[in-house]
């Protein structure tokens, strides 16, 4: 099987070097948006920000301060979407959270 992939026989224990210069780098940067949730219609614009494969960076405390119930039951809508494209959300203090795609996770201590 290796030999159909590289050419040539490998022994076991036998080392090739590879040609990287072929290997494409990731084409664009990854977005990193900066959002705004004033009401709970805000969530639909971030959902489709991370699920177009941007972080998200949530200030939360205009809502915070408007009404909570609200706050929570958007909070909750970005939870489940985050957790049904394989991606993180995390609470940043008291008035931000962060959503990430599936390709980046939030490193917990």
């Amino acid at each position: 099987m290796l030999e159909k992939l590289f050419g040539k026989k490998i022994s076991d224990g036998e080392f090739i070097e590879l040609d990287t210069a072929s290997v494409e780098a990731p084409s664009g940067k990854i977005p990193i948006k900066i959002e705004k949730l004033a009401d709970f219609i805000d969530t639909d614009k971030i959902q489709k920000s991370a699920r177009n494969g941007a972080i998200v960076l949530v200030r939360i405390k205009e809502l915070k301060e408007k009404d909570l119930s609200e706050l929570k039951r958007a909070i909750d809508k970005l939870r489940k979407t985050a957790v049904a494209m394989n991606g993180d959300i995390v609470g940043i203090d008291e008035n931000y959270i962060l959503i990430t795609p599936n390709f980046a996770h939030v490193v917990r201590p």
